[in-house]
């Protein structure tokens, strides 16, 4: 299979500043090609943590050119093609950013994470950043310039592609169980990972001495989402089972409660919600009574 892997380096926090380009090409699974642009971001500062990080400087893109003048080029060269970056939701944002920054309309572009199918991959590593897993691997390169990690990427996408048996991006769903997202003209759709959900319910059975009639949580359906700080998710789902609640695993009309604990923003979106969080809001916009709670107001009503 054929893709191009991507990564961004910045001058600050902010999303559309990119300082650094990096674009490794693939094709019938060798790599051809490594280019990188230095780009002159729109802001004149530099965060001082950004630049201990990939080392570029301001006066190291003084003279180069801004990203819409780039564009012309770099356009072309992703342009309905596949995409893999190392943390999708980082790189595929600052490019989104720049481009609204510079009202710029999008490419129309397939993309995937490396950083979420590689879970899937190798299960039970200490942390899936581009560095241990590359360790992990054998891959050696210099850590956060555009060039190298994106090099680096697409050396480690093609040792996942070979351990998993992927053949084309139709394979992801079902052998990396992830998502292929999707970039457009007026928006784009997350890559994201595809989780296996169990029956709860047939798994964590209540204790009917302790049900408590008196609970907000009595009787009421009630999904977690996040990690929670106070307790692992199956105590709390059974605390909800013995108090004699209904332990849901979606989002539904149905649902009464969704106890919202810390996120993972290498997971969710730009807007720092998961999916269920999302979907709760469209329903409760739509009239459901669905009412969203912190991790302390769930503790407090225990």
């Amino acid at each position: 299979m054929d893709f191009i892997t991507i990564d961004f380096e910045t001058a600050t926090a902010q999303r559309d500043s990119p300082c650094e380009l990096g674009l490794t090409f693939v094709k019938n699974r060798q790599i051809v090609e490594t280019k990188s642009w230095l780009i002159k971001p729109m802001y004149d500062d530099f965060d001082y943590f950004n630049v201990l990080i990939h080392g570029i400087r301001p006066e190291d893109v003084a003279d180069k050119p801004e990203f819409n003048v780039l564009w012309d080029e770099i356009k072309p060269l992703i342009e309905n093609q596949f995409l893999i970056a190392h943390n999708a939701g980082f790189d595929m944002s600052v490019l989104r950013r720049t481009l609204e920054a510079y009202q710029l309309p999008f490419p129309s572009l397939q993309y995937s994470c490396s950083y979420i199918f590689s879970k899937k991959v190798w299960q039970g590593l200490p942390a899936y950043d581009l560095k241990t897993l590359c360790n992990a691997n054998g891959i050696l390169f210099k850590h956060h310039r555009a060039g190298a990690d994106s090099r680096a990427t697409a050396e480690l996408a093609l040792k996942a592609f070979d351990k998993a048996e992927v053949y084309s991006v139709d394979d992801f769903p079902e052998k990396l169980r992830t998502s292929v997202g999707l970039l457009f003209e007026g928006g784009y759709r997350p890559s994201e990972t595809k989780r296996v959900y169990k029956n709860v319910a047939e798994q964590i059975v209540g204790d009917p001495s302790k049900h408590n009639p008196e609970s907000i949580f009595y009787g009421k359906t009630v999904v977690f989402t996040g990690t929670l700080s106070s307790m692992v998710r199956s105590k709390a789902q059974q605390a909800i089972a013995d108090i004699g609640g209904i332990l849901g695993n979606a989002i539904t009309k149905d649902t009464d409660f969704l106890v919202v604990g810390q996120q993972d923003y290498k997971v969710v979106g730009d807007d720092g919600m998961s999916s269920k969080q999302e979907k709760a809001i469209k329903l409760i916009e739509k009239g459901a009574a669905i009412e969203v709670i912190s991790e302390n107001d769930f503790l407090r009503n225990l």
